[in-house]
């Protein structure tokens, strides 16, 4: 039996800023783009949460929710470290560390470097050492694979600690919401709803093949979830292939108006995580799926790299005119960046993004 933990630190960005500056702490603060700049929000802080503001959130949006949002610029260098210093401290326990983003990553500590029997007590010294070293929270979770401890990682924000053991696992997951399930989304926890799927126990009744022929191979991992079972290793060397955003729509999208409004909020998104990653690339994919669920890809490779908002959506717009069936509605659309690279550190590149913030 494995031991999972699921570490996440707290409003990562935000709270790095207001570690670093005294004046912002207790108020409403996100880190990202102004609205004038098209600009989405990287992190905000659980003062701006209580807003309805959230991370990937359009600015324009984000603003109306709270007047008195401060926009910080991103500093993503100084993330970057403080993410090096809380992996240090990951590894001091196990070398199976699969960073997930700069701020939450997985370990298997079924096998760990100190020889310490309780991954709950691993967990607490490791939100411990985060503490003392970056002044920063994390909240954690601990369970028998990689679901379950993504799951327990959520229950107590912020600085929480939660343990989901191999004798709840099945009950937790039975009487768990379906819209709270890591992995389904808003726009699948309807189509559930309307089959009937509420909870877990709901789900559990469903046949795997049933499942397949109605989410397609995600279905897969739905019967697996609602058994309380996931297979997947902590893999401490996965790379990154891609960077990218897609949204599905409650409502099926028509007109070339509202398709353009949802492709700048994508594209939007994408420059926002190449930013928080520190890469660009050269091939744009454009995804759209159908209102009958037909699924087309297009792609386009450039010599100059993709990094800034407007490289993206134009070369996306592009690809939408000359390839979307006009004559259908829109349940879903993505862009994706691959044929990554990493980008250099320099302050113009950082300056170029996010300019006047």
């Amino acid at each position: 039996m494995r031991k999972i933990l699921h570490v996440d630190m707290d409003a990562f960005f935000a709270s790095v800023e207001q570690r670093d500056n005294p004046r912002l702490k207790g108020k409403p603060v996100v880190v990202g783009g102004r609205p004038e700049q098209r600009g989405a929000i990287a992190a905000a802080s659980y003062e701006a949460r209580q807003f309805g503001v959230f991370s990937a959130m359009p600015s324009r949006v984000a603003v109306s929710k709270c007047k008195d949002l401060i926009f910080v610029k991103p500093r993503f260098a100084v993330y970057r470290e403080v993410s090096g210093q809380i992996r240090e401290i990951f590894r001091q326990f196990t070398d199976l560390v699969e960073p997930v983003s700069l701020d939450e990553a997985y370990l298997d500590v079924t096998l760990n470097k100190l020889h310490i029997a309780s991954a709950m007590e691993i967990a607490k010294k490791i939100k411990r050492l985060i503490r003392q070293e970056t002044h920063l929270t994390a909240s954690a979770g601990v369970s028998t694979n990689k679901f379950l401890a993504k799951m327990a990682s959520g229950l107590n924000k912020p600085d929480g600690l939660t343990l989901i053991a191999p004798h709840q696992a099945e009950a937790f997951v039975q009487q768990l919401p379906i819209e709270k399930f890591h992995g389904v989304g808003k726009v699948t926890t309807t189509k559930m709803h309307q089959l009937g799927i509420k909870v877990g126990a709901d789900l559990l009744q469903w046949p795997e093949q049933a499942l397949v022929s109605k989410f397609g191979k995600v279905g897969h991992y739905y019967y697996g979830i609602a058994r309380a079972k996931d297979e997947r290793q902590v893999n401490p060397n996965r790379i990154r292939k891609s960077i990218g955003a897609e949204r599905s729509f409650y409502e099926d999208l028509s007109g070339h108006q509202r398709l353009m409004e949802e492709l700048e909020n994508i594209a939007i998104m994408v420059h926002q995580r190449l930013a928080e990653n520190q890469h660009s690339g050269h091939t744009l994919t454009l995804k759209i799926k159908y209102a009958n669920y037909q699924q087309i890809t297009r792609s386009q490779t450039t010599h100059d790299v993709l990094q800034g908002v407007d490289e993206i959506f134009d070369l996306g717009k592009e690809l939408l005119l000359t390839h979307v069936d006009e004559q259908q509605s829109v349940r879903l659309l993505g862009l994706t960046i691959s044929n990554l690279e990493a980008m250099g550190e320099s302050p113009q590149q950082l300056a170029f993004q996010f300019d006047g913030v």
